[in-house]
């Protein structure tokens, strides 16, 4: 038997947060996903890993004892698949990780300019899979929407990003250029609440409108757009992103009174490399707001 060490992953975050809905959000995934994949696991292994009580998710014995051997585990498989992963690049090749809704075209364009040595690369990633790209070396850097798991990463913030709801255009809401979260109650939020503390009305139960036997939230971008145009209810999500996915079926109106998101800079913790510094002082020059 094989040891599946993203499960193992998904494990030590459960066992952390003690709760399926706490790792669940960290993950990005949903919590029936994350459930799915720690049964999984346990089918592997041959034992229970948790238990459910009114404290909170408690850890069995076996369970105890995977926790200790888990983590300093993942952190030699990420060693591993980092320095396989960078074995036959050059020196000077330096991959960089950008996301839909923030302009980086500016920042790579001085980057190669003034390092005219270094192989360049651009990588498309999502706020679903920012954190894997960056742990198993895919990129070396990456723009991301906090937050992020901690310990793991050094953070460069650069902005605060506003968040918009994504509501069906029919609605009689999208009339109005903004509003408040309260005036959305009548609506389902399409995501976890912890996604949008602020909200106080219905949540989707985790059903997604585009299969009747699915029992997920939506979880792509284009999935939750189709959910909001479909009528099933809105979606919170970050300006940048609502400017490059328009569509005539799905209204963005700012929000008043729901927190931005910080969009940073990101890299893993003790990665050495002398582009990081270089590029991290364009991106804050370029992309941080200056002093009032």
């Amino acid at each position: 038997m094989d040891l599946d060490m993203r499960r193992v992953r998904y494990f030590v975050a459960v066992a952390e947060e003690c709760s399926f809905v706490r790792a669940a959000s960290r993950l990005y995934m949903t919590q029936p996903a994350l459930s799915r994949q720690i049964r999984a696991l346990e089918e592997d292994l041959g034992v229970v890993l948790f238990h459910r009580a009114r404290q909170g998710t408690l850890l069995t014995r076996a369970g105890r004892k995977l926790l200790d051997e888990a983590k300093p585990l993942l952190a030699m498989s990420l060693t591993v698949q980092r320095r396989v992963r960078t074995a036959d690049r050059e020196e000077s090749h330096f991959t960089i990780g950008f996301m839909p809704g923030v302009v980086v075209t500016p920042i790579v364009r001085e980057f190669s300019r003034t390092t005219p040595d270094v192989r360049v690369e651009v990588v498309h990633t999502s706020i679903t899979d920012q954190v894997d790209y960056l742990l198993d070396g895919r990129v070396d850097v990456c723009f991301v929407r906090l937050p992020l798991p901690e310990g793991l990463f050094e953070i460069v913030p650069l902005f605060p990003e506003p968040r918009v709801a994504a509501v069906p255009s029919g609605n009689p809401l999208a009339r109005q250029k903004a509003v408040s979260i309260d005036e959305l109650r009548d609506l389902t939020l399409l995501q976890e609440r912890a996604d949008v503390p602020e909200w106080r009305g219905r949540i989707s139960r985790g059903s997604s409108p585009l299969r009747a036997d699915s029992q997920r939230f939506p979880v792509t971008i284009e999935e939750c757009l189709e959910a909001v145009a479909s009528e099933a209810g809105c979606y919170i999500m970050p300006a940048g992103m609502a400017d490059f996915y328009r569509r005539d079926d799905v209204a963005y109106l700012s929000l008043t009174d729901v927190a931005p998101r910080m969009v940073a800079l990101a890299f893993t913790k003790h990665r050495v490399m002398p582009e990081l510094d270089r590029f991290a002082e364009i991106s804050r020059r370029l992309l941080a707001p200056g002093p009032d």
